[in-house]
């Protein structure tokens, strides 16, 4: 076997192996296709400590952005995995007294994004330092890799949210989250 069809091979299997993965990851996050009706997405009013879904992060937030019409935006990790990711996890509330929609305009203004609903796929990462913007990843079928289906919030509500980038380059720890309609802020990425 000649060197190039090896280097061919294995770069094949490479991408192969990549689209099983986020095409695994997709599938994970999708839901059951009943029309049963959704479940309550408020947080829990218990006095205990329950485990949630986002075991392991801290209780203060690295930073809160305010939305339009009483919508915040509460940025709970930042995480970079060897993968070459970093998965932005946090709470979405509704912080005023009447019922609110996501904004539309949070899902950014992409055709491949536009079509697939309601999310958070207008969020970025600005590496201030490199000059580079990180744009949410999407999967082979253009689906932004996020929170979808967003609806409505009633007051008080809050929803578990997270967007997944790029990786930055490993000695940029600080980036400034934007989402289209909140207030930006700066994060901290660890890993």
């Amino acid at each position: 076997m000649s060197m190039r069809f090896t280097t061919k091979a294995r770069r094949g299997m490479v991408v192969l192996t990549a689209v099983a993965g986020l095409a695994l990851g997709v599938a994970g996050c999708g839901g059951s296709g009943d029309d049963d009706p959704k479940p309550d997405r408020s947080a829990s009013k218990g006095g205990g400590s329950d485990p949630s879904a986002q075991d392991g992060q801290a209780d203060e937030p690295l930073v809160e952005l305010k939305g339009q019409e009483g919508l915040l935006l509460r940025i709970t990790s930042a995480e970079r995995d060897a993968g070459g990711f970093v998965t932005v996890n946090g709470d979405l509330k509704n912080d005023g007294s009447e019922k609110v929609m996501v904004p539309a305009a949070a899902r950014g203004d992409e055709t491949e994004i536009i079509k697939h609903g309601r999310s958070l796929g207008g969020a970025t990462l600005v590496d201030s330092k490199s000059k580079k913007r990180y744009y949410v990843l999407r999967d082979t079928e253009g689906r932004p890799l996020t929170t979808t289906d967003l609806g409505s919030l009633k007051p008080g509500e809050t929803v578990p949210v997270f967007m997944q980038f790029p990786s930055p380059p490993t000695n940029t720890s600080e980036v400034t989250f934007q989402l289209p309609t909140f207030a930006s802020g700066t994060i901290q990425i660890s890993g």
